[in-house]
């Protein structure tokens, strides 16, 4: 064997595993969201929540038309998002409803698209993948449910942005009268104030505790219901002269809301408080955090 012929064949395999690596990141199904491109622009400080105890939860940068739109953490035993985070951009709050409902292949098998697909014609082909995520039989003869975006449409102003919306990994079940009614409400309160007040990025990251409840098929239980959605904003850079009662809800602020028929109003509280809340009704350690740094600016 020649001199360098070992070191020429290690440098060989390094740029094989290279490749595959950097294939890797690509995929919508990630093991972190930092080693992402453009993943981690979701999150403010590139920081996700912390504090999961994950167990069949899955990190998912959502992918559509080959570019990241933002992030979510699923369950794939409940096949509900466990939160949403992205970046809030300035809108009218139009709502574009003839975008098609997507799922996630790569849940089903890593093999497949990094990109969020429209689901097949054919429902029974939606047995593939069913087993890791909710599909759409599973909302068809539920009329006291609606799909709740937790990245809402009306919280993005690009059209492809708006479609990445409509995938029911961003999706919970929602009570019709909370979805029409508060949970509306306060998206629109939040879309206005941060159009009006926020200067520079608003960072937002919107999740649910779940209620034990579930949506029932074929005699399996198949969704989980939630039993609140709850949401939070972060924005450093805002409107120094806004009046006081605007001011004091800046850099960040969070809210929550009981998914149910009635007592189903939102309540905004500050960022520790909503996590108090928080840590009683989920399963976090003592150190869950939504922002980093609880969204102090580093400058």
């Amino acid at each position: 064997m020649e001199p360098g012929s070992v070191s020429g064949a290690a440098a060989l395999l390094l740029t094989i595993l290279s490749c595959v690596v950097l294939q890797g990141v690509q995929t919508g199904v990630v093991g972190d969201f930092n080693h992402v491109e453009r993943c981690k622009d979701s999150l403010f400080m590139g920081t996700p929540p912390r504090g999961y105890f994950i167990k069949a939860f899955k990190k998912i940068c959502q992918r559509y038309e080959d570019q990241p739109r933002y992030v979510t953490l699923y369950d794939t035993r409940r096949h509900i998002p466990v939160y949403s985070a992205y970046v809030f951009k300035k809108t009218d709050g139009e709502k574009k409803v003839d975008f098609p409902w997507m799922f996630e292949p790569q849940l089903a098998s890593d093999q497949s698209s990094s990109n969020m697909e429209p689901f097949p014609q054919s429902s029974g082909m939606h047995m593939n993948f069913e087993d890791t995520q909710a599909v759409l039989e599973d909302y068809a003869d539920v009329v006291q449910y609606e799909r709740g975006q937790l990245n809402p449409d009306e919280h993005q102003a690009d059209p492809l942005d708006k479609a990445s919306t409509y995938t029911l990994t961003n999706v919970v079940p929602q009570i019709r009268e909370f979805n029409l009614g508060p949970w509306a409400e306060h998206k629109d309160l939040i879309r206005r104030r941060l159009n009006n007040y926020c200067r520079g990025k608003a960072f937002v990251v919107t999740g649910v505790t779940t209620s034990g409840h579930t949506i029932r098929r074929n005699n399996q239980e198949r969704v989980a219901v939630p039993e609140y959605t709850w949401s939070a904003y972060c924005c450093t850079e805002f409107d120094q002269n806004a009046p006081y009662f605007v001011r004091y809800k800046f850099p960040v602020f969070g809210a929550y809301g009981l998914n149910d028929r009635v007592n189903n109003h939102m309540v905004e509280v500050p960022l520790k408080n909503l996590e108090k809340f928080l840590r009683g009704r989920m399963n976090v350690d003592k150190n869950f955090q939504i922002f980093y740094n609880d969204c102090a600016s580093e400058t």
